[in-house]
């Protein structure tokens, strides 16, 4: 059974729900706030770290003898190890690339925090005009994230 997220568009948040029949599947409602808007993003755990770590397997959901990366996955993974951290424009181009290949929609506040990463703008300062876009824990999508899992 798939675990599928969503991120509400008024609250921000993202929760994870337990998909017990895909064929059936519509999108949720919002556990928090009850807005019925919600968008489906792509899992942080839905992509290993890397080629090598998903060929042993790991905690991101790597799988041995995994060949079904998407195509042009490979080379991002591999650019984003080899990442200069301290750029924030090789930083918004990861991040743009990311979600061209996903196929996933940025939400306009990302697609802001980007841009200005690609103009070369200080990270924190971004996030001192926007507040903290990855939510608490660095990676739960704009306005963070819901440990919970929900039946979906």
């Amino acid at each position: 059974m798939p675990i599928f997220e969503y991120q509400c568009e008024k609250c921000k948040r993202v929760f994870s729900f337990l998909v017990r029949n895909v064929a059936d599947h519509q999108t949720p409602k919002c556990p928090k706030c009850g807005h019925e808007k919600m968008t489906r993003v792509l899992s942080r755990f839905a992509a290993p770290k890397s080629r090598a770590s998903a060929a042993g397997g790991d905690d991101f959901g790597g799988m041995p003898g995994d060949d079904d990366m998407p195509p042009g996955m490979e080379s991002l993974l591999a650019e984003a190890e080899g990442m200069d951290e301290d750029d924030p424009r090789a930083m918004g181009r990861l991040m743009r690339r990311m979600a061209e290949e996903t196929g996933e929609p940025m939400p306009p506040e990302m697609q802001e925090m980007v841009r200005r990463l690609e103009a070369g703008e200080d990270p924190e300062a971004i996030e001192e005009d926007m507040g903290d876009v990855f939510g608490e824990d660095g990676g739960g999508g704009l306005g963070g994230g819901d440990d919970t899992l929900y039946d979906g």
